[in-house]
């Protein structure tokens, strides 16, 4: 059974009931003071609190989506390999391949012209050599007779750290969020590309080249685009492209957009941090290279460099987040430059988590939709 399968969560619940019942039923017998049941008792009570523990754990995890997999959890995914499928026509494999389709849930209706659909697809990197899954969403006016010509814009999705792929499509709801803002003409029909920027598991490469390692941020600024344009409708422009995340994704969003904005026109952080952290799990991102190290703190490129010709949003709560003053300095510095165009989200109040971030996607779909064009 999986690590975010409900059948462990039921379990884990149920050994948590049974063993707080014993406890108490069998803690009058454990009263005398020799070792045995001395024993008795702190065995039954780290019994219990292990099972309590891991049931919200468990829980916790289910709900905010921060590992997919046991493997995940205990840091031993690996998953590197890459399998490209070749034809001689050209009809067959390519850098992204289909795995299966689903209807939006959340949606009424049956078809994917009526719903929308979201794929399971895997991506593989021509240039980086990375592998990695994400699901895409289609509108459905992709499926429909009389938009068979037309280009969609398109959104990169990012979750935070570790994060799971699967979470925007059930915890964080984009697609369903997405088809019904479409639906009520508040934002334009657009394509999601949704995954997690650990792309190279388990380390936490803060989508940066990583000297001698994952070469992260080529995959999302060449490689991803590439792929997603070889199978799908979406328009070529460099206005045709956004990206939005969440924490990490956050963050990477914004860098991302900065370094290449003739890539992406548009770019949301939901709870973003401004600089590249370096801990246990993101080791030596720069190995030794200053200029590296500067180009990922985005304090350091609105300063030192010239501004990039792209559209900024960032959110932040006044009470809940740590990010608030921060954020509250970085749309000031973006101000200054004349030329980056920045946004913004503040709530009043609400934590660093799935809550507080579907409080702020409807409006920041919106927002992306209105800076992004189907050409």
């Amino acid at each position: 059974m999986g690590l975010t399968s409900n059948k462990v969560l039921v379990l884990a619940m149920v050994a948590a009931a049974v063993l707080f019942i014993g406890t108490v039923w069998l803690w009058p017998r454990l009263s005398r003071q020799s070792w045995r049941a001395v024993g008795g008792r702190v065995g039954l009570m780290l019994s219990t609190q292990l099972a309590l523990f891991a049931s919200v754990g468990l829980a916790a995890n289910q709900a905010f989506g921060f590992y997919a997999s046991w493997a995940d959890l205990f840091g031993r995914e690996t998953g590197q390999g890459v399998v490209v499928d070749h034809s001689t026509n050209g009809v067959t494999g390519g850098p992204l391949q289909v795995v299966s389709a689903a209807n939006v849930k959340g949606v009424r209706g049956s078809r994917p012209a009526t719903t929308g659909q979201v794929q399971k697809v895997d991506i593989i990197g021509r240039r980086s050599h990375i592998a990695t899954p994400a699901f895409v969403y289609l509108p459905p006016e992709y499926f429909q007779p009389q938009y068979r010509t037309r280009t969609f814009p398109a959104a990169v999705v990012l979750t935070g750290y570790p994060g799971t792929a699967k979470a925007l499509v059930d915890k964080l709801h984009y697609p369903r969020t997405a088809q019904r803002l479409a639906k009520d003409g508040r934002m334009q029909p657009m394509i999601l590309v949704m995954l997690r920027p650990t792309v190279a598991p388990p380390r936490d490469t803060e989508c940066a080249d990583i000297p001698g390692g994952p070469q992260t941020e080529t995959f999302f600024a060449e490689d991803l685009p590439e792929a997603v344009l070889a199978h799908y409708r979406v328009g070529k422009r460099p206005g045709s492209w956004g990206i939005v995340g969440d924490s990490t994704g956050g963050y990477c969003a914004l860098k991302l957009a900065m370094h290449h904005p003739g890539v992406y026109a548009a770019a949301a952080g939901l709870s973003p941090y401004y600089k590249a952290p370096i801990d246990p799990t993101t080791g030596d991102l720069f190995g030794g290279d200053r200029n590296l190290q500067n180009r990922a703190d985005l304090w350091w490129l609105l300063k030192h460099e010239p501004a990039p010709d792209t559209s900024l949003l960032v959110t932040s709560s006044k009470l809940g987040e740590h990010n608030y003053k921060d954020t509250l300095k970085f749309i000031k510095r973006v101000q200054a430059t004349n030329l980056t165009r920045i946004s913004s989200i503040i709530l009043d109040s609400g934590g660093h988590n799935f809550n507080t971030w579907r409080r702020e996607i409807p409006a920041t779909l919106q927002w992306m939709s209105g800076r992004l064009t189907d050409r």
